[in-house]
């Protein structure tokens, strides 16, 4: 079987390869900061701030391009069905068992093209600007748990793939989509209690200062939080964070230890804030839902490019998996300004949320510029690479937005 390349491959590849050309070019030109930057950063922090994030933008790019050159290699030669021949006879014609090899060979493929990238981005250059506090050994043990988990579950969403394509070969994807958006489900509400655990400890909050701050909060939000958790992020990195994940009684407010530890109390409470206005307007609940709407598209895409690409519906061989992967590197890639738009929009509603739980404008701003400041953030990107790839706003949008958010609420006030 080769790939043939009609008009729905071609347009994922050719979208794919434009945003990637985009992304190396914005990457290397940036071009000039905005004069506003220079109202909150000095020179040298913007200038830190680019470099620090061209490095990472140019290891995350290359290695994309490196993953996808090496399945298109795959798939555009006959060397895939060559090899699916061959796990095939290994195993002794043994369906399940070539498909399993199969993958455990492909995936080995991406982890040896992929872990310079990581071992480079991940220990090397964050040692290199002094945020990284890991040795290399407990990097290694890092990798080697995500990478262990990661391939566990693959494993078995591999089984479940190719045993529902082979039970619904015309319906396969509906089935596959609705086991997906389940986990989505489990994960979410699990992640913090079972995943989380492996990689940090986590410890309830006893500073009676945090603990009045995070009561005063839940009362004006009117949600009930009984504690805030404190992750031990110094064990890996200096960086300072916060996140909320979970549902229903795994729902919880996560801070940097980093955080409590470098920031004055009023910022931590713009964080805290920030947090609880996620759960406040229902962000996970209403990522979930555009994730699982997503991902029924993107199955309903994948199943009608592989019916145009394999001529057996019946039984599909091991090699469609190349096909299936590469399909999926390709989607995120291309999908992740729709990503991040989403994600966005959620934030700027949570920084407004915010400025009106704790009315202390002063604080979000000085957040901001100090998060920005010491995680050398890009503060001031490219249009397009804040289009393509940030999650949140830029620093100085965010500044600009929470500053619009405290103007309304003092028009609001004044009205009154």
């Amino acid at each position: 079987m080769q790939l043939r390349l009609n008009s729905g491959w071609l347009a994922l590849v050719f979208l794919a390869g434009v945003f990637s050309l985009l992304y190396l070019w914005f990457t290397l030109f940036p071009g000039r900061a905005v004069p506003e930057a220079g109202y909150y950063f000095s020179a040298e922090q913007v200038n830190q701030g680019r470099q620090y994030n061209m490095s990472l933008r140019l290891v995350y790019i290359c290695s994309f391009l490196v993953e996808v050159s090496f399945l298109l290699w795959l798939v555009l030669s006959s060397r895939v069905v060559d090899l699916a021949r061959w796990v095939q006879r290994a195993t002794g014609d043994s369906y399940w068992g070539g498909l399993l090899l199969f993958f455990l060979i492909i995936w080995l493929s991406l982890q040896f093209l992929s872990v310079p990238f990581n071992l480079y981005s991940g220990y090397f250059l964050q040692h290199q600007w002094g945020f990284s506090t890991q040795t290399f050994g407990a990097w290694w043990v890092d990798y080697f748990k995500s990478a262990g988990l990661g391939l566990f579950l693959s494993i078995v969403g591999v089984v479940l793939l190719f045993w529902a394509i082979n039970r619904w070969p015309g319906t396969w994807w509906l089935a596959c989509a609705a086991f997906v958006s389940l986990w989505f489900v489990i994960q979410t509400f699990f992640w913090p209690v079972v995943i989380a655990p492996l990689f940090n400890r986590f410890t309830p909050s006893k500073d009676p200062a945090v603990l009045s701050m995070v009561h005063e909060l839940s009362e004006k939000a009117r949600l009930p939080v009984s504690q805030v958790l404190i992750m031990d992020a110094s064990r890996r990195t200096t960086k300072a964070n916060a996140y909320f994940a979970g549902l229903g009684r795994t729902k919880r407010i996560v801070l940097y230890d980093t955080l409590l530890a470098d920031y004055p109390l009023d910022e931590v409470k713009a964080v805290v804030a920030h947090e609880m206005a996620h759960w406040n307007r229902g962000h996970i609940i209403r990522g979930l839902a555009l994730g699982i709407l997503g991902n029924f598209f993107l199955w309903g895409i994948l199943f009608v490019l592989l019916r145009s690409s394999v001529t057996q519906f019946t039984r599909y061989p091991p090699h469609v998996l190349a096909l299936i992967l590469l399909f999926f590197l390709l989607a995120s890639f291309a999908g992740t300004p729709l990503q991040n738009y989403f994600s966005r929009g959620m934030e700027v509603e949570a920084d407004q949320v915010a400025v009106s739980l704790t009315g202390d404008v002063p604080a979000a701003l000085r957040l901001q510029v100090d998060l920005a400041a010491r995680n050398l953030s890009d503060v001031a990107p490219s249009a397009f690479m804040h289009w393509f790839s940030y999650s949140h706003p830029s620093a100085l949008n965010r500044i600009k937005l929470i500053q619009h958010a405290g103007d309304d609420s003092l028009s609001s006030n004044l009205s009154r």
